[in-house]
């Protein structure tokens, strides 16, 4: 009861429409679970490794037959007839199986993908939702979503920030908060609109306008909160996704904003955000600097960290051996938690705990070629990280991880806790 029969990988495709790969784990009862893998465009040079099949004939080079046949063969021959509940002893099987540091061997996409759907099938299994099998019984809190509303950098050219979102403080319900996100974020496109810009979005959602400057985009979120009806700062707070690593010159060994031209060293680039920070409701910053940058860290932390929640994505790359040694030298105060870029459910949980117990806050992320998989909701929930990051409330790939919290926030009645003011990074 509960033995692994069949393990079937196939190639789908993501939201940017790159193939990516999906795995179904079947039990001796025919009792399946199904996960799908997805993949990031701003990557830190830290994560696991994400095997594409490189024949440029195809797909252009992004193919994942090589990591679906490794699925097929190599994997499921070895984890046939375990039991699905042994999630940590199949994922420990899975990275020694591999051999490699980074899992480039088998591909951290296609151990994933199985570890996932391991876990699937084991809710299943036991006739639980994920998020009631892997948290238990105290699983209750809905995370504080950090809604994208404007993108630049990476993922649009725009600003030098890459992301700019909102954090829906002032109420204790999640439902609510997601009604406050989509209100705003209406107010953001009826604004651009009015202002005869693009109401395009990018891969996560959030608008592609032709804002030239980081402050020119805060000032009009400000504007889009207040129309909506809103009090920054008290209802709705603003957070930040610089991803520095985009625009550090690692020759000159400055940050250069694109749109200015202007150049910082780290201790600048610290009293930028010193001061972004001072004249906006900005409540979080994440990858504010390089991922290699540890001494900036360091500072921006120590200068900050008693206000804001200090954000590291590119710098941790979910990797405990990483989050260890910011642990240390206290670089931050918060980490990014994405599962691809460790790749097995085990790992992510680890250096979940490892943050929680360290006082460091822990945002459940999605990536920018996302699918319908939703199961980053119910881990946010699982795990009572009481944040989570997975895009705007546009595109149905981000919003099926939002709809998700919506039947879980429901299936927990009276026992749902949203976290709202008690945020314990909102502004002063």
């Amino acid at each position: 009861m509960g033995l692994i029969a069949h393990i079937v990988a196939r190639q789908i495709f993501d939201s940017r429409g790159f193939p990516t790969i999906e795995v179904d784990v079947v039990t001796d009862q025919g009792i399946s679970g199904r996960a799908s893998v997805p993949s990031g465009a701003s990557t830190s040079a830290f994560e696991a490794y994400e095997l594409r099949d490189g024949d440029k004939s195809m797909f252009s080079g992004k193919g994942v037959l090589r990591a679906v046949t490794n699925v097929n063969t190599i994997i499921a021959e070895q984890l046939r007839g375990m039991y699905v509940f042994d999630q940590t002893l199949i994922d420990k099987v899975m990275i020694e199986l591999d051999g490699t540091e980074n899992k480039s061997r088998l591909g951290a996409n296609a151990i994933l993908g199985v570890s996932l759907a391991v876990a699937k099938a084991a809710a299943n299994t036991s006739g639980q939702e994920l998020f009631r099998y892997l948290g238990g019984v105290n699983a209750n809190t809905l995370p504080l979503p950090m809604i994208n509303i404007l993108n630049g950098g990476k993922l649009s050219k725009a600003t030098d920030i890459q992301e700019f979102m909102i954090m829906p403080v002032g109420t204790n319900a999640f439902s609510d908060a997601l009604r406050m996100g989509s209100e705003v974020f209406q107010s953001v496109k009826n604004l651009l609109t009015s202002l005869g810009h693009s109401v395009s979005v990018s891969d996560e959602g959030g608008f592609v306008s032709n804002l030239k400057s980081n402050e020119e985009t805060l000032d009009l979120m400000i504007s889009a909160i207040e129309k909506a009806g809103y009090k920054p700062g008290e209802d709705i707070v603003i957070a930040i996704d610089a991803a520095a690593t985009e625009f550090y010159d690692k020759q000159k060994k400055l940050y250069v904003f694109r749109s200015s031209d202007k150049r910082f060293s780290s201790e600048e680039l610290v009293e930028y955000w010193e001061k972004l920070a001072h004249k906006y409701p900005i409540a979080s910053i994440e990858d504010g600097l390089h991922e290699e940058d540890w001494q900036g860290w360091k500072m921006l932390t120590s200068v900050l960290g008693q206000k804001l929640q200090i954000v590291g994505d590119d710098l941790y790359a979910t990797n405990i051996t990483r989050l260890l040694r910011g642990i240390n030298e206290k670089s931050t105060n918060s980490i990014l938690v994405k599962p691809n870029q460790i790749g097995t459910l085990t790992e992510t949980i680890d250096v979940i705990n490892l943050a929680i117990r360290n006082g460091i806050t822990a945002i459940i992320s999605h990536r920018s070629g996302e699918t319908e998989d939703v199961t980053i909701a119910d881990l946010s929930v699982a795990m009572n990280t009481g944040l989570i990051k997975t895009g705007s409330v546009s595109r149905t790939d981000r919003l099926a991880k939002y709809n998700q919290l919506l039947r879980i926030e429901e299936r927990l009645g009276d026992a749902a806790y949203y976290p709202g003011r008690n945020f314990r990074f909102l502004p002063k």
